[in-house]
């Protein structure tokens, strides 16, 4: 799938950007799964980020036993990743693409990747916040 975010007319600066939403699948044999984040990249604009809410009422729902704590523990983890440095743990060095490769391998967790899709955008803070607005919040 591929989506085109924000961007000039005639596409005049707009760059490629990927993107995956971060979900919370609290019980992996019943499939049920909530939207907690996003994850953008933008290779061209040296861009990596997350921004992850966690909605508790829906994570409960699915799940009255979820660990809430851990779940909001993995999703602070995804969001340091993105920033990099000390915060970020072993994958401090390495370069944003790594880390964006890193944070999207699938794994079978109560926290996982969806699949990446990807996009134009003039603007990928711009695109986050709009991705994160339509997607999550």
């Amino acid at each position: 799938m591929s989506t085109v975010g924000t961007g000039a007319a005639g596409g005049a600066g707009r760059r490629v950007y990927e993107y995956a939403l971060v979900r919370v699948v609290p019980r992996i044999e019943r499939g049920e799964l909530v939207n907690a984040g996003v994850i953008v990249y933008c290779q061209a604009a040296g861009f990596l980020a997350a921004r992850c809410a966690l909605d508790e009422g829906r994570l409960l729902a699915l799940d009255p036993g979820a660990d809430v704590a851990g779940v909001r523990r993995a999703l602070e983890a995804v969001e340091m990743v993105c920033r990099g440095g000390a915060e970020a743990g072993p994958a401090r060095e390495e370069p944003a693409g790594r880390r964006f490769r890193w944070l999207t391998a699938p794994r079978s967790t109560i926290v996982q990747p969806g699949p990446i899709h990807s996009g134009l955008t003039a603007d990928p803070v711009a695109e986050l916040d709009r991705l994160a607005s339509d997607l999550v919040s």
